[in-house]
């Protein structure tokens, strides 16, 4: 009979990862890798599971291949602490891995912004690949936004993870800012510039795609608010990546010169 392993990532998430954590007892190992929390995030983990690894904020793809390394069944379910299995995904997971015919799945998200279901806009038919046959999958650790490998045949499922984020226009605030300067990140580290007019035309672009082209404006203020979020994301994420490249030129204009013999 093939076992599964919940595999999350947390930090200062105290007021999720019970919720998230009681989702998921249904499965044979729940494993927790805290980012060195300052809340009780470690002793709510602690009522759930014993596998608990604190260890720095490596960035979001370093930190989910360490944790994917210290599973030890045959399938492997990767969720965040704001997320939710419901009964009927977790009845659907169970007999999913029971199939030999695939080697991964797709899960559609049902999310929330600030309290408001969003059906339309940037996350209109929102999934992600989450659940992963182990020994025939691989994470791409990068910085933002992982990546997943997956030998053979995936698919997707039909119910969804119930996803709350964003839950306050702080944490829209704060996510924007470390999600951008992770973009901006990795981006510079493979070698890509910028000017400031492309990043005004990625704030813009994501802004029209967001509200008007997949029809953001049909979930009212939220549906407005989430595609200003993700348009200054866009924004910030090309100006701090100029940023980087000019001062990377700064430093090459200051070194001194050699002068021909």
């Amino acid at each position: 009979m093939s076992t599964i392993s919940i595999c999350v990532v947390t930090k200062n998430e105290a007021h999720n990862i019970t919720a998230c954590l009681e989702s998921v007892m249904w499965a044979d190992e729940i494993i927790v890798i805290d980012s060195e929390s300052t809340d009780n995030t470690v002793e709510l983990c602690k009522r759930f599971t014993n596998k608990i690894t604190i260890i720095p904020w490596l960035g979001c793809g370093p930190q989910r291949e360490k944790i994917f390394a210290m599973a030890s069944c045959d399938w492997v379910l990767l969720l965040d602490a704001d997320e939710r299995v419901t009964p009927e995904l977790a009845n659907e997971i169970q007999d999913a891995i029971k199939s030999s015919k695939y080697n991964g799945y797709e899960i559609p998200f049902v999310s929330y912004y600030c309290g408001k279901r969003i059906r339309f806009g940037d996350w209109i038919n929102e999934k992600h690949l989450r659940l992963l046959k182990r020994d025939q999958s691989a994470i791409i650790p990068r910085l933002i936004h992982f990546g997943i490998k997956v030998t053979g045949k995936t698919k997707c499922l039909k119910h969804k993870i119930i996803h709350y984020s964003f839950p306050n226009i702080t944490t829209v605030i704060n996510k924007m800012h470390n999600y951008s300067t992770a973009g901006a990140m990795h981006n510079f580290n493979n070698g890509k510039s910028t000017s400031f007019g492309s990043a005004v035309g990625h704030g813009l672009f994501a802004f029209l795609r967001g509200y008007i082209f997949r029809f953001g404006f049909l979930d009212g203020r939220h549906g407005f608010m989430l595609a200003v979020s993700n348009a200054e994301g866009a924004y910030y994420k090309y100006l701090k990546l100029l940023e980087l490249n000019l001062a990377t030129a700064q430093l090459q204009d200051a070194k001194p010169q050699s002068s021909p013999v």
